[in-house]
């Protein structure tokens, strides 16, 4: 069980670093305040970078130190600053390129969200590997396995929010592992031919365009972006 102090500290150090970072993103793109890009011998220096080593410092100490009482949660609050500034350009790492703005770029507000969904999880104490001491280790072991791989299946299948809080609430990852495949996908290119009838209607469930429950929320951060 995880410890809920060290756990709402992250999570709470991860919203706040994630919301002060993109306000002052967003005014140094507006040329207001005092703020600046930062540039070592003429490299832009992204503040993943800093998120990077930070991450590293961090865990490194917490396997090796094994910090207790406060200083856990000081490293919890450390962790979620460096996980919110690495994840906040999660589409230039992914994509190698400086799209933080451009459309690509919703990549990266969709990982800090899918994030902070896993960290509310949690911090409402589940857990993907929680096991009941009266249940057989082997069948534990298969349910946890069955769960994992019905969450990655969801995951192929453009279902990324519902395989990750699948690994945390089972019958989440079942259901989305049973549904159809968004025609995006991994799952979809490779196992729904062109003009077969899973595909045909897959695009008729997604079509070009389409909005999600949450892009309201993306536009908020990363503005919002015409298909």
């Amino acid at each position: 069980m995880a410890d809920r102090s060290v756990v709402a500290w992250m999570v709470a150090a991860f919203v706040v670093t994630f919301l002060v970072t993109r306000l002052v993103t967003g005014l140094i793109r507006a040329g207001r305040g005092p703020f600046r890009d930062l540039s070592v011998g003429g490299v832009h220096l992204h503040h993943q970078v800093f998120g990077i080593f930070l991450l590293l410092a961090v865990g490194s100490t917490g396997l090796v130190y094994h910090p207790r009482e406060g200083w856990a949660d000081l490293t919890g609050a450390l962790f979620g600053v460096g996980a919110a500034l690495t994840l906040d350009e999660f589409a230039l790492w992914l994509r190698l390129d400086d799209v933080y703005w451009g459309p690509e770029g919703r990549r990266s507000v969709d990982a800090v969200l899918v994030a902070l969904v896993v960290g509310l999880l949690m911090l409402a104490g589940l857990s993907p590997f929680d096991e009941d001491p009266e249940d057989n280790h082997w069948v534990a072991l298969a349910v946890v396995a069955v769960n994992v791989l019905c969450s990655v299946v969801a995951i192929l299948k453009g279902r990324t929010l519902m395989g990750v809080v699948g690994l945390f609430v089972p019958v989440v990852a079942w259901v989305a592992a049973l549904r159809l495949a968004r025609p995006t996908s991994c799952w979809a290119r490779r196992g729904y031919p062109p003009g077969s009838r899973r595909m045909l209607r897959a695009r008729r469930r997604f079509p070009a365009g389409r909005r999600n429950r949450w892009d309201p929320l993306v536009d908020l951060f990363a503005g919002r972006h015409e298909p």
